[in-house]
């Protein structure tokens, strides 16, 4: 008998919160089971709508972003649907459990509420009271603010949701939260409280001296409550006459500053009804910019973990420092008891430096919080109005004895569940694939930020533009790209067809607003293409459609008839390990060589969407456009035998993976490629834009074993460098922090930068095998690939059809691999033998054998070709360790400076080094294992 299927709560729009942003969301379901090879045969819909029961039937297998099939919903309607599916192979579910939502839609007169506040800058609450006649059936309450609000309903917060509404482009768009507060509401005098401070709308923007205000005007606020009663008559409270603001206990607050908090002002029951409220003073209506506020379609900021302290430091020069164990982004939460006016200092930190934390990475930021003590008894607070990058907190005047308990971390970022992960056998990449996660934890916070800690936190479009696929699968973050995009459209409709470096635009001083930049520009063509492919979502690509092809025709003009963009700013292969501190886009890689590629890419994938659009003649158009800007590119940069003119691994890398390498000449750039990697030791040589794809291209080309010793090498610059240094997160630079333990001297150095982790992707697609062959993961992609330096490797991902895995473990020279798929998919199966399958649902098992190279050695010594010792670990290790025994300096430079070259020997890059440091190599040598090697 065929177990029968059961169909899981469908999800109503685009993420799992109530208030949905849209009159036809989509729905997607998934189906579990055990029965194998199961595949959705139709599925009927039934959605509760104001008593009345409505069914629609499906079908086929379609079970994601299905179109809304009954009428829109209407503003505050509230809806509950529920499905249940068939199989082809007969099977039947029960009903699921229903899923429900309310239209966070506005009406017809759209916004009620009037902008008001107290005119400054300064944070301050505004209060209101209203009766409540009857027995309430429902109601809702819709707030914004230019600026950052909390709403509380007799004294009770609304919500649980952080930095309300969130950051977007306030002079474009505006968006505002929907909150049922029915419970909160009882018969007879309520009162209605907005606490309100300027959030990144008051926000100095800016590096150094040059930091401004963006947007003008004071901070404001808007709510428009509607109290829906059982007789079927309204009432509505709104932001307007009648308010009353006041200052509160926030004396001082900013998103970089920090924030002061003085408990002697707290009146506990201000936003409780009959609280008196004569000294308060009438609320103004504040100018703001004109825009009509729409839903909120993201997920919002919460607190999603809370950290205790692991260690309590006293540094040398006698601070009392908290070491949380973990570079987080967040805020602390103290606990605390003391005389009154008492003001306890939290200054927070990544890094120690000397033993001292390390301001100086934070530049302009003071991220500093100070709470001044009521005196009446114990005491907890935690700031509101403002987050850090940390892991470090310097405690200054604490009163009395100072214990651990006293204080916890919080967590924030916007919340969105986990759906992916990675794990081996290999502590230090398996540490570094977390650390990952934590940046991204930490760097989506309401947009995709750069970084958390400094004066900056900005939404740099590139950073985004290579690091989303890999957040794609570790988060579910489609609801938070698609609203982003928003903002990005929105921006580069207000700059002619450029898409700025920066999104939200606040910089105007930066590159990128009066002209494009390769690979930060491209974000707007490889965002909405990444969210389609990895949730199935062609809403992205319908949005983005027009900003994606004004971008490449942009583009198009700025490169002329050549096809070739080599004029303007260029970033180019941002922090390329090689350049100075001080001028991280000096790279080996032209900058047209990547800006061309880039370009290429944005018209290939225009050219894919409008195809998935229907818009044939816009998708024959840029297809054109693409072979002709490839075949510039190839004519221009590559040689006949197939040499790149930027001879360097990020030249190749770009050609190989964006399918501009000639297929006559694929195979001769991977070689070159793999013996550049090498002449650099196997140490990272690419920037911002080349280190996403070099593993992708090495592997790709035939040279996985040069792949697995870049991905596993230590040394300064690699990926594991930072984890060996004791990071929690991934850094900016390569170099964040030097080998002595000091920080890299230049002005722009940061310990939470996710860009440089979009390797991660690789590890996911390729060693563990995941990649999604069809939207969604609608068909998935098994292909793992063994690395000779890890023992196993295994990644999982909440596809939206349901949980997929793909898994292999070396047993001595035997590996075994576990694939999982999800109901209602199918995939195509290729292991590493060759061995191809094409399976269904369900869990599958398969053996083969595949020993780790047999490895010999020769007798080597100063007279082996540097190819030789290079290729073989033991050996560089043997030699390194024997120059730095006698000489640490002569040991770094070496290992800096040497290009492990063919056709030279070991003795050449030592040829000035003391005849005691060339015996002691020799030596080195001499006493290595020969012959065959047991497997290490």
């Amino acid at each position: 008998m065929t177990p029968a299927p059961t169909a899981v709560r469908p999800r109503i729009g685009l993420d799992d919160e109530h208030f949905v942003p849209d009159p036809r969301p989509t729905l997607s379901w998934r189906t579990t089971g055990t029965a194998r090879d199961w595949v959705q045969a139709g599925a009927e819909i039934e959605a509760v709508r104001g008593g009345t029961r409505h069914t629609a039937h499906v079908d086929g297998d379609d079970a994601v972003h299905v179109a809304w099939p009954f009428a829109p919903l209407e503003p505050r309607e509230h809806v509950r649907v529920r499905v249940r599916v068939r199989g082809a192979d007969g099977s039947a579910s029960e009903w699921s459990e229903p899923a429900e939502a309310t239209a966070a839609l506005l009406g017809p007169q759209g916004w009620q509420g009037r902008f008001i506040g107290s005119g400054s800058q300064a944070p301050h609450r505004l209060r209101t009271e209203f009766t409540v006649r009857g027995r309430v059936r429902r109601a809702l309450l819709r707030a914004t603010a230019f600026g950052a609000y909390d709403a509380q309903v007799n004294g009770v917060p609304v919500d649980d949701a952080e930095l309300k509404p969130g950051w977007t482009g306030y002079q474009w768009r505006l968006t505002f939260d929907t909150s049922d507060v029915t419970a909160l509401l009882r018969p007879g005098r309520n009162a209605l409280g907005i606490e309100l401070a300027g959030g990144w709308y008051t926000e100095r923007f800016g590096f150094r001296d040059a930091a401004r205000r963006f947007y003008q005007g004071a901070p404001a606020a808007s709510a428009h409550l509607v109290v829906e009663y059982e007789d079927g008559t309204t009432d509505s409270v709104a932001t307007g006459d009648g308010w009353r603001w006041a200052r509160g206990p926030v004396v001082e607050a900013g998103i970089y500053q920090g924030e002061a908090y003085d408990a002697r002002l707290h009146e506990s029951a201000w936003a409780h009804p009959g609280f008196d409220d004569t000294a308060w003073r009438p609320a103004v209506p504040v100018d703001v910019p004109d825009v009509r506020p729409e839903p909120r379609s993201a997920p919002p900021v919460r607190v999603t973990e809370r950290r205790s302290v692991q260690r309590v430091l006293t540094t040398p020069s006698g601070r009392t420092v908290l070491d949380f164990g973990q570079n987080l982004v967040g805020r602390v939460r103290i606990v605390v008891s003391g005389p009154a006016g008492h003001t306890v200092t939290l200054r927070h930190a990544e890094v120690l430096e000397d033993g001292e934390p390390a301001t100086r990475p934070l530049r302009n930021a003071a991220a500093t919080d100070r709470y001044t003590l009521s005196g009446e008894g114990e005491e907890a607070w935690e700031p509101s109005w403002t987050f850090h990058g940390f892991r470090y907190v310097e405690v200054e005047n604490w009163p009395g004895a100072l214990t651990a308990s006293s204080f916890s971390a919080c967590v924030l970022h916007t919340d969105m569940p986990r759906t992916g992960g990675f794990a081996t056998g290999h502590a230090l990449l398996q540490r570094f694939h977390e650390n990952v996660v934590w940046g991204m934890r930490g760097n989506f916070l309401s947009i995709p930020t750069d970084c958390p800690q400094r004066d900056e936190r900005l939404g740099w479009t590139g950073d985004i533009q290579v690091f989303a696929p890999t957040a794609a699968f570790l988060h579910d973050c489609d609801a938070f790209l698609r609203s982003w995009l928003r903002d990005v459209v929105a921006e580069q409709r207000a700059a002619g067809g450029i898409v700025p470096m920066v999104v939200p635009a606040v910089i105007p001083q930066v590159p990128g607003l009066s002209e494009p930049v390769a690979a930060w520009g491209d974000a707007i063509s490889v965002v909405p293409d990444v969210l389609y492919e990895r949730f199935g979502d062609t809403g992205a690509l319908r949005e983005c459609f027009t900003a994606m092809a004004w971008w490449v025709d942009t583009v198009a003009e700025r490169a002329g008839e050549d096809l070739l963009w080599e004029g303007g700013v260029q970033f180019g292969d941002w922090l390329d390990p090689d350049a100075p501190p001080d001028l991280p886009g000096r790279a080996k890689t032209d900058a047209g060589i990547v800006a061309t590629a880039y370009f290429f890419r944005s018209a290939e994938l225009t050219s894919r969407a409008a195809a998935l659009l229907g818009r044939d003649a816009d998708a024959r158009r840029y297809a054109d456009l693409a072979e002709r800007i490839a075949e510039a590119f190839r004519s221009a940069y590559i040689t006949p035998g197939g040499r790149m003119m930027s001879d360097a691994p990020t030249a190749y890398a770009l050609a190989i993976v964006f399918g501009l390498a000639p297929a006559e000449r694929r195979a001769a750039m991977g070689l070159r490629l793999r013996d550049l990697v090498r002449a650099y030791g196997y140490r990272i040589a690419t920037g911002f834009v080349g280190t996403p794809l070099v593993c992708e291209a090495l592997a790709g080309t035939g040279h996985t074993a040069a792949a697995s010793r870049l991905l596993t090498r230590t040394e300064c610059p690699s990926w594991l460098y930072p984890v060996t240094m004791g990071a929690t997160t991934v850094w900016e630079r390569w170099d964040s922090m030097l080998e002595d333990g000091s920080i890299n001297p230049g002005q722009m150095t940061s310990f939470n930068h996710y860009a440089l982790g979009g390797v991660a992707d690789w590890l996911h697609r390729r060693v563990a095998g995941l990649t999604p062959a069809g939207p969604g993961y609608r068909r998935i992609r098994v292909a793992p690939t063994l690395l000779d330096d890890l023992d196993d490797a295994a990644a999982w991902h909440d596809t939206p059809y349901g949980r997929a895995y793909s898994g292999w473990r070396r047993s001595g020279g035997t590996v075994d691999f576990r694939v999982e798929v999800p109901p209602n998919t199918r995939a195509a199966v290729r292991l590493p033998s060759g061995a191809e399958y094409d399976v269904g649902s369900g869990e599958h098992h398969w053996t083969e054998r595949h020993p780790r190279p047999r490895r010999t050695r020769a007798p080597l010594s100063l007279d082996s070709d540097l190819v030789t010792v290079i290729d073989d670990p033991e050996a560089y290790e043997a030699v390194l360790a024997a120059i730095r025994s006698l000489d640490p300096e002569r040991a770094a430079a070496f290992r800096a400076t040497t290009r492990w070259t063919p056709g030279r020997t070991l003795r050449n890059p030592l040829d000035k080094a003391p005849l005691g440091v060339l015996e002691a190599v020799e030596k080195a040598l001499a006493d290595l294992p020969v012959g065959d090697l047991a497997e290490s």
